[in-house]
């Protein structure tokens, strides 16, 4: 085998272990709800947990990343289809959201922009 080989083998094995594990998906740091890399995660009013759909598409969704899961997800998370057929993470049925004007882990400022974007607190 040779060394570009054994490292895609190496890859594909880090991801097959990684995917098969179950993890925290978020935390809490400075009272809010924080992927597990530091950045603020926020819930749009307009979604409704129910339907288990998101309503930001197009151009909100260029501002309003949707969380991706990473994992196996389990308790108060959950993982919904988007129209585009990418998963998101959910927490409490709420889609979850990052703020592309958040540049680095403890940036909050899209909290209560419109009075419709909130984060967890």
């Amino acid at each position: 085998m040779n060394a570009i080989t054994r490292l895609f083998t190496a890859i594909a094995l880090s991801a097959t272990i990684a995917g098969c594990a179950s993890y925290a998906p978020t935390k809490i740091a400075d009272g809010v709800l924080v992927t597990d890399t530091g950045m603020t995660v926020y819930t749009f009013d307009k979604d409704i947990a129910s339907s288990g759909k998101s309503a930001c598409y197009g151009p909100c969704s260029t501002l309003w990343p949707a969380v991706a899961p990473g994992g196996e997800v389990s308790g108060d998370y959950g993982v919904i289809t988007r129209d585009d057929g990418s998963k998101q993470l959910t927490y409490k049925g709420k889609p979850l959201y990052l703020f592309a004007k958040d540049k680095q882990p403890g940036d909050k400022l899209g909290d209560n922009v419109k009075d419709i974007w909130h984060v967890i607190k």
